[in-house]
């Protein structure tokens, strides 16, 4: 009897041991170096916040929303890729739309989304249907993807100059600042920024306090 509860004595007393031991390393440790290093790493842990010259905040390098006008007023907005998901082919141009849409390859629903975006956004740019790239109808795995190809960027160059007063070769020239080629030269597609686009036309508006 004494020999079983001094085993049972053994075995809590290496439990207590062990728990103590994985509360400081998983609990306190391993939480500690994880904010140290979001601390020191570039950018900070702060969702990579973009700011103006008067460090007003105006989005984000990571997450791209697409901008939307006023009900009715002209469009100069450089556009991002749809974020829809649910029963509307065009989510709104904010975060909340970026829930994955659940269509596959095979969906119908998806290829209607598809056929009513390329309709849309050929009206919106003045071009045939045939003219408007894959990105432009499609959803990012993200559903929150920060750039675009330099084809969808160039499809909208004539609506962008028309309604911002610059010439067409002036606002080719702030996308072709935003643009960045290949990863490590052969990774990937070159890519278009959205926000830095739209900054570079003086198009954001920081929001500050």
């Amino acid at each position: 009897m004494v020999l079983v509860v001094k085993q049972v004595l053994r075995q809590a007393v290496v439990g207590l041991a062990v728990l103590v031991a994985l509360t400081v390393v998983v609990g306190i440790a391993y939480p500690a170096v994880v904010w140290g290093v979001a601390r020191i790493a570039p950018g900070g842990p702060e969702g990579s916040r973009v700011t103006d010259r008067a460090g007003c905040e105006v989005g984000s390098a990571l997450l791209g929303i697409d901008p939307r006008p006023a009900r009715g007023a002209p469009d100069p907005y450089l556009h991002a890729r749809v974020v829809g998901s649910d029963d509307d082919p065009f989510a709104p141009g904010d975060a909340s739309a970026s829930a994955a849409s659940q269509q596959g390859p095979s969906s119908e629903k998806l290829a209607r989304w598809i056929q009513t975006r390329r309709a849309d956004i050929a009206a919106r740019e003045g071009v045939s249907p045939d003219r408007v790239p894959v990105d432009a109808v499609t959803g990012s795995g993200s559903g929150l993807d920060p750039d675009i190809s330099p084809a969808y960027a160039a499809v909208q160059v004539p609506r962008i100059a028309r309604v911002t007063g610059k010439t067409q070769d002036q606002v080719r020239a702030v996308i072709a600042a935003n643009t960045d080629g290949r990863q490590l030269g052969f990774l990937g597609q070159p890519t278009v920024n959205v926000l830095g686009v739209n900054r570079g036309l003086g198009l954001t508006a920081g929001r500050c306090g």
